[in-house]
């Protein structure tokens, strides 16, 4: 089955702080049908972001598919607050990069 990926789907996809204990983000198309594509495929559910972050289900704070927008948005809850020893990405905005590679089936 052909697929495609989602970063060439979608016209953005990003991640930032939503607050000092989560990281919120977006995957935004221009497109209606390549939203519906990808909403209808399955291949973005909070059990998807589970595996792809290695996460468990509780960490998601979030799931949304918003039609009026295009968008599908989630939000996870940090493993340490924004700043403090040990993090790595103070504003959350180098963890939508696991999202790029997402193969969409595209029939």
């Amino acid at each position: 089955m052909p697929t495609a990926k989602l970063a060439d789907l979608a016209k953005t996809i990003r991640s930032k702080n939503a607050g000092t204990d989560k990281i919120t983000f977006d995957i935004i198309f221009r497109e209606k049908e390549k939203y519906e594509l990808v909403k209808k495929s399955g291949v973005l559910t909070p059990e998807t972001i589970c595996k792809l972050y290695g996460i468990e289900r509780e960490r998601i704070a979030d799931f949304v598919e918003f039609d009026p927008a295009y968008a599908i948005k989630f939000t996870i809850y940090r493993r340490r607050p924004s700043g403090s020893p040990g993090d790595s990405d103070v504003f959350g905005c180098q963890q939508y990069a696991p999202l790029l590679d997402i193969e969409v089936p595209v029939e």
